[in-house]
């Protein structure tokens, strides 16, 4: 498993604590800190470190900056991280942004989030300035209720679809499970959403009719589940937290392929044309490809789960998108205190709650 350092710091009160120093970052499983927390994440990114309060156990840690080379963001809303971008690029830090795109607005499942054309262009946007591929597509979680099909989850993917061809190359998704996370059965029950649990059937269903759509569509999008146990016909596993897609950007940060265990090497060419390159290869550019000696696959995290080792800085409960199926909040009003509480530190606070 990939391993960073620990060391000392020197808090802003001038109190020394020990510090982890991630070389990956995602920002965040736990909250959307792309839409709500953009100012506090790179307000703490400048200063050197923030503290992070450990959800089960309650005990407070610090993650220091210094080792950072990619940081890894989920959102809904990504629009306030277009302002902070280029400080990215003169920390010579990458990243890449996994864009939960939705369409429940007529269910009003995701009253917090700004209207979907708004969202679309958003991501073009993104797009633009970071560049193909850096902004993946996710309609996560795909929601079953008595007022959602799978025939109406298809139409609003292929609206979707539609407006952000050529602007993706990856469409990643999940089926609600409901019965598993408490949380989200609490507040949809709570919420007198009716919603149903998907059944293997409806599954393949629905993951044969959106292969068909690919196709029918031209859209030639990399389709993946996102820690699904179910193998599908057409459709891969995804690895949110990618090093196949770091490396594919940030090839020429050494730090960091050293840290992925990653060798760069040249296309070799004789009088009869390019020399056999490796089947596990991943190509660069034309004359070069990388070679990974190491598996950064995090064992901590669901079995079904591909991504490679990170370090989350979010928090639960901080999320004031209010989504009726979110899995990070035990409440809304917990969530929207919080995040209240955080303002009035003007986003100077060590933690993203303001405490």
């Amino acid at each position: 498993m990939a391993q960073w350092h620990k060391n000392k710091i020197q808090r802003e009160n001038g109190e020394w604590v020990d510090a982890q120093f991630p070389v990956i970052v995602s920002a965040s499983r736990s909250t959307d800190i792309p839409a709500f927390y953009s100012d506090w994440f790179f307000h703490r990114l400048k200063v050197g470190y923030s503290a992070w309060t450990n959800p089960f156990n309650g005990v407070k840690s610090y993650v220091a900056y210094g080792d950072t080379r990619f940081i890894v963001f989920w959102s809904k809303n990504p629009e306030p991280l277009l302002k902070h971008l280029d400080y990215l690029q003169e920390r010579n830090i990458g990243c890449y942004i996994q864009y939960t795109l939705n369409d429940y607005v007529a269910e009003g499942l995701e009253r917090g989030v700004p209207a979907l054309e708004k969202r679309i262009e958003t991501f073009r946007q993104l797009v633009e300035k970071l560049g193909k591929g850096r902004v993946v597509w996710r309609f996560d979680p795909l929601i079953l209720t008595d007022k959602i099909s799978i025939d109406d989850l298809l139409c609003k993917v292929e609206n979707i679809g539609n407006k952000l061809d050529g602007y993706t190359e990856k469409l990643v998704f999940s089926f609600a499970d409901i019965a598993l996370y408490k949380k989200v059965k609490a507040n949809l029950e709570k919420s007198k959403v009716n919603y149903s649990e998907w059944t293997k059937e409806q599954m393949l269903e629905f993951a044969r009719r959106l292969v068909e759509l690919n196709k029918s569509n031209n859209w030639n999008y990399t389709l993946a589940t996102c820690g699904e146990t179910v193998d599908l016909d057409g459709i891969s596993h995804n690895h949110c937290i990618d090093d196949n897609l770091m490396i594919r950007f940030a090839y020429n940060d050494k730090a960091l392929m050293d840290f992925l265990g990653v060798e760069i090497k040249s296309v070799e060419k004789s009088l009869f044309g390019a020399m056999p390159i490796p089947p596990n290869a991943i190509m660069l550019n034309a004359n070069q490809y990388a070679i990974k000696h190491k598996d950064n696959r995090d064992k901590g995290q669901r079995t079904a789960c591909g991504c490679m080792v990170s370090k989350d800085i979010g928090e639960y409960n901080t999320c004031p998108h209010l989504c009726e199926y979110c899995y990070a909040n035990a409440s809304k009003e917990a969530a929207v205190k919080n995040y209240e509480q955080a303002k009035l530190t003007d986003w100077k606070s060590e933690t993203i709650t303001g405490r």
